[in-house]
């Protein structure tokens, strides 16, 4: 068995990243020993020559694909070896190719399939005259077949001999990898998706309303429209096809390359017209059936990967949102009917307290509401009012805003929070163990009030795809999104440390080198033998070795332990360098950390030795500066106009203040404090072209929006970032009597309602967008987005 050195592997991965083969090398070579990325990136920047992280995820991945690929060109050697048909030639193709498409191309002819009408034909003696009429076209097809006709194989005349032999011809023109590589990426190119509703399927599936006629160039789809008309035709609502190029009445483009591949031409002979019939048969019946279902796969891929980037990339800036910090939290998680669940947490997250106030209706006590949180707020020392952002949010936000009224001496802030995904958390295995004993509906409130305190710490308790900020994320590859969603959340983690005596069993599991049952041990022997108050300390942790203790030591912080150093994001193996810093400056750990002069009165270069280059040293004496620093962004809030609390409160023109809930590939969607977020298009967001909505906002922004067109009945608001643009008429919003504008055909235009992301709540439906309007055009265009990622819990 030959396998390519790794070293071809790294060789092409340097040559995509444009980087060296030994930083490669480097790289692969701590990632199969175990090293994670956030390791790699921190703390051996000397070894990879300064690779980022998204450098080293990059190389993560294609090492992952190429390795594949090599499995797979390793079985296909072996499998063709045994079937005696390994030419050198061969051999020499099939180790050049250098994706998986284009492996299985060289593949197909000699992958084991079951009889087929080529192989009935070939044992019926047929390929003879399937070679002399694709060699000799001067000789008339039905008096060569004659030759042929053996009752005993199953050939009963000559036309039964020209079928074989055009069974084996088509098997032949289909497998030629060459041909089909060169078709597969015409027809990419030229090529269009086209969707049809089924009869009878328009009233179920209003949804898609806009795919009911429809047809796009592959080129120009893109991922949110291309996983819409999927679902629809999932939900069989629509019928596709994948149409190679406009449709023609006579022979198309793509027979002619397969004919002049295989020098077949009408010259009058005998049998051009029979060869051109059975290209043609290739064709419609083998050939495009075949990149049909490589495009559609390619389709989905490109489709999948951009969805993941955006769940990804709204991720990362969910989870690094400001924190509130160790301040105590008042969490509300509203309800009307069973009442709005009250929790209070201390400055570590600690539960304190926990109610049920009933201030809507059906039982509007409100004065006796008010009451029990002023209470609460002034026995615990409340700072924060956490609100989460489901039903009756805003109704529980007015009560906050009159307990805050009414005193002011309890100094309070009320902060709108998104729930997102609060019930999957309470409804947890790990909820239960937490908070053990405790009712289901309030462990929700716990959540709301800690989310606002640490939204990292609180949540990585969450399962990523149910926090809402994704797109189609349920037609998705679980495999892909759960590796890439992994991936996002190993890397904020780490990037912002994590306190080992406070962090949750979830939180020090995200930790480098860190498993969920080693999390365990250490909250257990934590729980037993008291906080730990060293780095050092960790050794003694059931099953923490000496690799894990080496991948996750400097990502761990030990608040007022016994080495200052423990807090801050210095590496215990670099310890000596800091020792060496300390005695050159003259002074103390303690001293010399945050002392700015001291510290940048020391000369990198000096500190350099075998072990610690100029990077690590470089990276020692800014954490020094500012030891253990977080890295999120400063917290504040945003302030939701009074008397604007629903849909019908909204006109246009309005400016309103907001929170960006999720960013999307067409635009961002904002929460102004009506229940239903608005949309702001990607057209609208600058006065220049946007092409990355994400390069304007992220999730977790507070911006001011204005309010363009408000259309009730299907709850949908079109915002805009630029406060100048000009607002549609009162009398024009809804829908109603607006002139055809421009615009791409309605055929050709995808639409847009995004509900609130979050535990299961109600979900959004697609229907008609309003005739002609500025947020119709902004709909039309959006594509459609996950309906399963409701707004609130309901």
């Amino acid at each position: 068995m030959t396998t390519p050195l790794v070293g071809s592997i790294e060789g092409r991965i340097a040559e995509e990243l444009g980087v060296r083969e030994r930083q490669v090398k480097a790289a692969v070579d701590l990632l199969d020993s175990g090293s994670t990325v956030p390791f790699i990136a921190r703390y051996r920047k000397e070894a990879t020559e300064m690779l980022d992280d998204a450098q080293l995820r990059t190389i993560e991945e294609r090492l992952r694909y190429l390795r594949e690929l090599e499995e797979r060109r390793t079985a296909v050697l072996d499998s063709v070896r045994e079937q005696g048909k390994l030419t050198d030639e061969l051999e020499a193709r099939i180790r050049g190719a250098e994706t998986k498409a284009r492996l299985e191309d060289i593949y197909l002819p000699f992958k084991p399939k079951r009889r087929t009408k080529a192989q009935i034909a070939r044992e019926a003696g047929l390929e003879p005259l399937a070679e002399g009429l694709l060699s000799d076209p001067a000789v008339e097809p039905l008096a060569a077949a004659a030759a042929f006709v053996d009752a005993d194989k199953g050939v009963d005349d000559p036309q039964a001999a020209l079928d074989g032999a055009r069974a084996i011809l088509t098997e032949r023109f289909s497998e030629d990898a060459d041909l089909i590589g060169e078709l597969r990426e015409r027809m990419w190119v030229r090529g269009r998706l086209a969707a049809k509703v089924r009869d009878g399927k328009e009233e179920a599936g209003a949804k898609f309303a806009d795919y009911f006629d429809f047809a796009e160039p592959f080129t120009e789809l893109p991922s949110h429209r291309i996983l819409a008309i999927l679902r629809g035709e999932k939900e069989e609502v629509l019928d596709l096809v994948l149409e190679p190029e406009e449709p023609t009445d006579g022979p198309t483009s793509y027979e002619g390359l397969v004919a002049n591949r295989f020098g077949i031409a009408d010259r009058g002979r005998p049998a051009d017209k029979w060869l051109a019939d059975t290209v043609r048969w290739a064709w419609r019946t083998r050939i495009l059936v075949h990149l049909g279902i490589d495009l559609r796969l390619r389709l989905r891929t490109a489709a999948e990967d951009e969805a993941v980037n955006v769940f990804a990339a709204n991720l990362r800036d969910l989870l690094l949102a400001a924190p509130a910090g160790t301040r105590t939290t008042l969490g509300l998680d509203p309800g009307f009917r069973t009442g709005v669940k009250v929790a209070v947490v201390d400055a570590t997250g600690k539960v304190v307290a926990t109610d049920v106030i009933y201030p809507h209706v059906p039982q509007n006590k409100w004065d006796e509401s008010l009451a029990k949180l002023a209470r609460l707020a002034k026995e615990h020392t409340v700072e924060l009012i956490a609100i989460g952002n489901g039903t009756a949010s805003r109704e529980t936000d007015k009560l906050a805003g009159e307990l805050i009224g009414k005193h002011p001496e309890l100094k309070l802030t009320k902060v709108m929070v998104s729930e997102a995904g609060a019930s999957v958390y309470s409804a947890s295995a790990f909820a239960s163990q937490e908070l053990p004993g405790m009712d289901v509906s309030l462990r929700g409130a716990v959540s709301i009030a800690r989310r606002l305190q640490d939204p990292l710490a609180e949540l990585v308790k969450i399962d990523p795809k149910s926090i809402g900020v994704g797109q189609y994320q349920h037609d998705l590859s679980e495999v892909k999104l759960s590796r890439s969603l992994d991936a996002v959340v190993e890397d904020c983690v780490n990037g912002v440390g994590v306190d080992v005596n406070t962090a949750s069993t979830p939180l020090l599991a995200r930790v480098s080198g860190i498993s969920s049952g080693l999390a365990e041990n250490i909250v257990a022997h934590r729980d037993a033998n008291g906080p730990f108050r060293s780095r050092t300390a960790l050794k003694e942790v059931a099953r923490l070795g000496p690799k894990a203790y080496e991948q996750c030591a400097g990502f761990l912080r030990i608040r007022e332990g016994d080495d200052p150093l423990d807090a801050s994001s210095v590496h215990p193996e670099a310890y000596p360098v800091v020792r060496r810093m300390v005695k050159t400056a003259g002074s103390e750990v303690a001293s010399l950390i945050g002392n700015t002069g001291a510290l940048r009165s020391l000369k990198p270069a000096d500190f350099v030795d075998e072990t610690f280059g100029l990077p690590t040293v470089t990276d020692i004496l800014k954490e020094l500066e500012k030891p253990g620093r977080d890295p999120r962004p400063a917290f504040k809030t945003a302030t939701f106009k009074e008397g604007v609390e629903k849909i019908s409160d909204l006109s246009s023109g309005m400016v309103l203040e907001g929170v960006v809930t999720n960013v999307a590939a067409f635009g961002a969607f904002v929460d102004i404090g009506v229940h239903q977020d608005g949309l702001v298009h990607v057209s609208a967001m600058s006065k220049t072209f946007v092409k990355d909505p994400r390069d304007v906002v992220k999730p977790g922004d507070i911006v001011k929006v204005k309010v363009l067109e408000v259309d009730i009945p299907r709850k949908r608001i079109s915002l805009t970032l630029r406060l100048d643009d000009e607002a549609a008429p009162q009398g024009q919003q809804q829908g109603g009597g607006r002139p055809q504008r421009g615009g791409r055909p309605p055929q050709q235009r995808g639409q847009q309602r995004q509900g609130r992301g979050g535990g299961g709540g109600g979900g959004s439906r697609q229907a008609p967008p309003p005739a002609n309007s500025a947020m119709a055009d902004a709909l039309r265009r959006a594509g459609l987005v996950d309906p399963k990622g409701g707004r609130g819990r309901g």
